[in-house]
């Protein structure tokens, strides 16, 4: 558990800076707005090109552990989808507890798995992201058009911004490059590795910044439902499920994170966009995102202890 939390804490430690850092508007909102683009668009691709790209992906095997991913998000959307009407919601709130239950911030999932795993466990946590973000976000809005909050026009808008998210570029192009065997030559290698070194810190300063703690007063049957989909429903039967299949340790450990991980930002926008209870959606980033910090060193601990 020291291990784990040693490994943790400074994550955590910035995002509380980046929450400081709102409450004393230093340096100010503009700024930030800013720098989330600037990361998101630049720095963050850059680290996903630079680990992909030169990566021995003979290190991880990735099979059991994508398909894991992939089948337990495709399980929980199903099974959330026809036990709508027997949560007691509305379909707004409905759709901000799918989004809670589903997203994962990707920030905290990769320095969370470079911390706990080196080269290796970023290495896997890339090449889930390059799998999850296009089914999060095709599941995520499939369910605002099964609850007509966006139209048709709103899936087709969807798989026009996931073309052009650079996220999932980045790992394509960086998978791309691995596999043809052109990797990273000349000085771009250093160039884009040291852009990524930025990435993390900054990314996950950037996610305590976007924390609404004004959002939590109030919070009911919604937020912890979320809540408890996300922390303990989900990586429990990730745990299991993963153990009893006899997955690898980092690829193991990365399913449990990733399973584990607080909503993304990114949910309240698309909750504005499409109808959703964009209140609602901002309690559930914030709680989960505070909850985070305590609960994700409690997962990754026993999970070190059922494979020392």
């Amino acid at each position: 558990m020291l291990a784990v939390s040693h490994a943790l804490g400074p994550l955590f430690l910035l995002i509380l800076t980046g929450t400081l850092l709102r409450r004393l508007r230093f340096p100010d909102e503009q700024f930030w707005h800013g720098a989330e683009r600037f990361i998101y668009f630049l720095l963050f691709p850059a680290m996903l090109i630079s680990t992909l790209a030169t990566a021995d992906f003979g290190r991880v095997a990735f099979t059991g552990m994508v398909g894991l991913l992939a089948g337990l998000l495709l399980v929980l959307a199903a099974v959330l989808w026809l036990a709508r009407n027997r949560l007691g919601l509305d379909m707004s709130s409905f759709t901000s507890v799918f989004q809670g239950a589903l997203r994962f911030n990707t920030y905290v999932g990769l320095a969370g798995a470079a911390a706990l795993y080196g080269d290796a466990g970023i290495t896997a946590a890339a090449v889930a992201i390059a799998v999850m973000v296009p089914l999060v976000n095709i599941l995520c809005v499939l369910m605002f058009v099964g609850v007509d909050g966006g139209g048709q026009s709103g899936l087709w808008n969807a798989i026009k911004a996931l073309a052009k998210n650079p996220l999932l570029l980045g790992c394509v192009a960086g998978i791309g490059l691995n596999v043809t065997g052109i990797g990273l030559p000349g000085w771009s290698r250093d160039t884009l590795s040291l852009a990524g070194q930025a990435a993390l810190p900054l990314g996950l300063i950037a996610v305590g910044v976007a924390l609404q703690l004004k959002a939590l007063r109030g919070t009911g049957r919604a937020f912890w439902q979320a809540c408890a989909i996300k922390f303990a429903a989900l990586p429990m039967l990730a745990l299991l499920v993963g153990w009893l299949t006899g997955l690898g340790e980092i690829e193991l450990g990365v399913v449990v994170l990733f399973t584990a991980l607080p909503t993304a930002t990114s949910s309240y926008i698309l909750a504005r966009q499409m109808g959703g209870n964009a209140p609602l959606m901002a309690a559930i980033i914030t709680g989960q995102t505070l909850l985070a910090m305590a609960i994700l060193p409690v997962w990754m601990s026993l999970l070190a202890w059922l494979r020392p």
